[in-house]
């Protein structure tokens, strides 16, 4: 057979910003996750691979390219050599992982955060060094991607990912020199890092953990002088603050955050911070408030000039999750027919892509089902509901309710 170039594992090293020699690292890294020891690869079987001298890399190879790069082995440009080996086997189980299933959820967890540290190559931003805007450009890019991955699936692994990227841009600001903007940039950086642990702690089911990262990301905002940071945390705590129980503290934070002029002129923190009044209002039986609330929500909304992009944190914020946001205040009012009307809405303009959100409003309109008797509807909903890729506790946990319900 004809030598034939892997042009497809070329560009994704392109892509993922990988050189021959930090590849081979990787795999070596990922490889003694999965095994337990290293494998012994180098920048010489990158080559071979690449050039299409080795057309189906062994499986200590092959295993962990696909968690770092995310993708099957013939997604990758590879090519089986028969039917057998298109089959890879299962990663190995380390013994002492066999007796305790809290210890293999651990390491499970443990495989996801080294994948997407590896994938997000955080361990490249300099520590040493002259730093620049383009240094923080990529920081940024990265941690975009990694708000990606949020949306994607959940939060799962991207706690440990996350403040292990803080650590790293923490020893980048004590290592490294920089000008004002930098400096303040990293700051804005490690607040939206904080913000991204907190969220993560909270899909996790660790409510504690996640009020000190969001107190950290309102610290780090403050220092970068960033309003647009500085807006996202008090939300977040306003958020906490309700979650807790503590309605009436989460409409006094949400109004400080909107009057700070910046986020007020800003549309799309200006509209979340509406949406998020509004569902603190609902909670302190608030009607009219929160009725004015959502309006305002949609009329800036609507302000929002399409051909400039949203903060990569908000990247969320579209109709649909107005829509969801909408139907928890309704919700919280008793209004379980709007709630419902605006849930089925939200279902209906979400991306394909935002598994997590979809998977949350859909337990949502089924407990709004059952909330109102519709136990068929409740379950049909609950029917068609694939939560085995996501990695949110909270989501699951509420999902489990709703089918121990059903079932009784």
């Amino acid at each position: 057979m004809d030598r034939q170039r892997n042009t497809v594992l070329e560009a994704l090293l392109d892509e993922f910003d990988f050189t021959h020699q930090s590849l081979a690292d990787k795999v070596n890294e990922v490889s003694e996750a999965i095994f337990g020891r290293p494998s012994n690869c180098s920048d010489r079987h990158v080559r071979r691979w690449i050039s299409g001298e080795v057309r189906w890399p062994w499986t200590k190879y092959l295993l962990p390219l696909e968690q770092i790069l995310d993708r099957p082995a013939q997604a990758l440009g590879f090519v089986p050599r028969g039917k057998a080996s298109a089959t890879l086997p299962r990663p190995p189980r380390p013994a002492q992982q066999e007796e305790e299933p809290v210890h293999r959820r651990r390491f499970i967890t443990a495989s996801a955060a080294t994948t997407v540290a590896a994938v997000l190559r955080i361990d490249q931003t300099p520590v040493t060094g002259r730093l620049s805007m383009s240094d923080v450009d990529r920081v940024r890019e990265r941690i975009g991607r990694m708000d990606a991955h949020f949306f994607s699936i959940g939060g799962g692994p991207l706690i440990s990912v996350s403040t292990g990227y803080i650590a790293r841009l923490r020893d980048a600001l004590d290592g490294c020199t920089y000008g004002d903007r930098v400096e303040r940039a990293l700051h804005g950086a490690i607040s939206s890092l904080y913000a991204s642990a907190g969220w993560a702690c909270h899909d996790s089911g660790d409510p504690a953990q996640a009020a000190l990262l969001h107190t950290a990301s309102l610290q780090s905002a403050l220092l970068a002088a960033d309003p647009s940071a500085t807006a996202r945390a008090w939300s977040n705590l306003a958020m906490q603050a309700r979650l807790e129980g503590r309605h009436r503290e989460a409409v006094q934070i949400t109004r400080a955050a909107l009057d700070n002029r910046r986020a007020r002129q800003d549309p799309h923190i200006a509209a979340l911070l509406h949406a998020r009044l509004a569902i603190g209002q609902a909670r302190v039986a608030d009607r009219t408030g929160a009725a004015r609330s959502l309006l305002a929500a949609e009329r800036v909304y609507d302000r929002i000039d399409t051909a400039a992009p949203a903060p990569t944190w908000l990247s969320f914020l579209n109709p649909a999750e107005l829509s969801g946001l909408a139907a928890i205040t309704h919700q919280a009012l008793g209004q379980y027919d709007r709630a419902e009307a605006a849930t089925v809405q939200a279902l209906d303009l979400l991306p394909e892509t935002m598994r997590r959100n979809r998977t949350y409003y859909s337990v949502q309109l089924a407990e709004l089902q059952l909330a109102q008797g519709e136990r068929e509807q409740a379950a049909a909903t609950v029917y068609g509901i694939d939560a085995s890729s996501l990695d949110s506790r909270r989501i699951t946990d509420r999902l489990a309710t709703v089918r121990r319900t059903l079932i009784a």
